[in-house]
């Protein structure tokens, strides 16, 4: 079992609270009773953790990030957040795993083919800034999805990346042998709560498609390659609406019992609030154990991390996102990108929990896939701290 926030021991974790919330101690008053006990736990830390005072020249992204962390935050003890943590974040895992998804789910909603080339080194600096799964691609149909029509070639050109699983998208057993003889070591099926939606995205009923993947993970087992299973529309359908938690329940329990390893819960549209996720998320943890369930949320009102703290505190270990927030849906209208990888790890960093990734090589992982979509990345970290280092770079002209 994966250790909780309140046994896990802090590494060098960083605290990222700005000044402008810390208030004066001097203007609290002893006896005031507050509405809520957090706010008084705050403003009784010392000030000295929170001070930022940044100087120097910030040249580069990587730059502002390393000054980032070495002047506008401070290092937090085991005991600089004691109270608060024990209180209201002792329920967040230690470790959380990410599953990076950008290479597919990210680059598949492209409207431009990105070279097979592209997308191999944009997987090799995923893996060098410290994340351990990165799905590489999907074996689906290329009238479904032209923009993956070089699963292939990118799973022979990865075989050699050494730190990493690499599990593919599979949609049948004919992806799943094609899969297999391209070198495949772990698979994922994906199905979803919504009839609908399942009918649009993968041309079956919600039945049709578990007894489909059932035939995957037989075969699968028998190679002993794990398969991890999605579910789309854990919480809203761009045509149903509303989706019931236990319509999401019902899904992953047979996912759970067919074999996955691991069930992502997945609000392709973005239309989560922690208000929806908390009963789906409660419904699921009812028939399937938390160990197996995964989250992967999409930021289309803003919702995504909010849902990801949440489902946290309720539990959740891994969490799937992706490089800059690409991605989206083609088969959901209105869906926008995942939530960003920076971001979810940004996020991390300030609870003092342990990811393993190198947010300064993430940026840049994230700088080298935008620069060549031509477009701005949708991680609000990586477009604070290339403003930062803009800014610092005019100043220096």
């Amino acid at each position: 079992m994966l250790p909780t926030r309140a046994s896990y021991k802090f590494s060098r974790s960083r605290c990222f609270l700005p000044t402008t919330l810390v208030p004066n101690v001097s203007t609290v008053k002893e006896n005031s009773r507050e509405p809520f006990e957090w706010k008084s736990q705050i403003m009784s830390l010392r000030q000295r953790h929170f001070i930022c005072q940044a100087d120097g020249v910030i040249e580069t992204l990587p730059g502002a990030l390393h000054k980032l962390n070495r002047y506008c935050s401070s290092l937090c003890d085991d005991g600089c957040l004691s109270g608060v943590t024990n209180k209201f974040l002792r329920t967040i895992p230690g470790y959380v795993k990410i599953v990076e998804v950008g290479p597919r789910d990210g680059l598949q909603n492209e409207m431009k083919i990105v070279p097979t080339t592209i997308k191999v080194e944009l997987i090799k600096k995923l893996v060098s800034s410290g994340l351990s799964v990165v799905e590489a691609t999907s074996f689906v149909s290329p009238k479904w999805v032209p923009q993956l029509v070089d699963a292939k070639d990118v799973m022979d050109a990865i075989q050699g990346v050494e730190g990493a699983r690499f599990p593919v998208l599979t949609p049948n057993l004919k992806g799943f042998e094609a899969a297999v003889a391209a070198g495949a070591k772990e698979v994922a099926v994906f199905t979803a709560a919504s009839e609908s939606f399942s009918k649009s995205n993968i041309n079956c009923s919600i039945k049709d498609s578990l007894d489909r993947y059932r035939d995957v993970a037989l075969a699968a087992g028998n190679l002993s390659i794990p398969v991890r299973g999605y579910i789309s529309c854990a919480v809203g359908c761009p045509v149903e609406g509303a989706v019931a938690p236990s319509k999401v329940a019902y899904v992953a329990k047979e996912l759970s019992d067919m074999g996955c390893f691991q069930i992502s819960l997945g609000d392709t549209i973005g239309v989560g609030t922690p208000g929806s996720v908390i009963p789906m998320l409660e419904a699921v943890m009812g028939v399937v154990p938390v160990e197996k369930l995964a989250v992967h949320f999409h930021d289309t009102y803003g919702q995504a991390l909010s849902n990801i703290l949440v489902s946290l505190q309720m539990g959740i270990s891994t969490v799937d996102s992706s490089v800059s927030g690409l991605g989206g849906c083609p088969y959901a209208k209105g869906a926008s990108g995942n939530v960003a990888t920076e971001d979810v790890v940004y996020m991390l960093n300030g609870l003092g929990v342990e990811t393993n990734v190198d947010l300064p090589k993430l940026l840049l992982a994230g700088e080298f896939i935008c620069k060549h979509l031509g477009r701005s990345s949708g991680s609000k970290t990586a477009i604070a701290l290339s403003r930062r280092a803009s800014t610092a770079q005019t100043s220096k002209l």
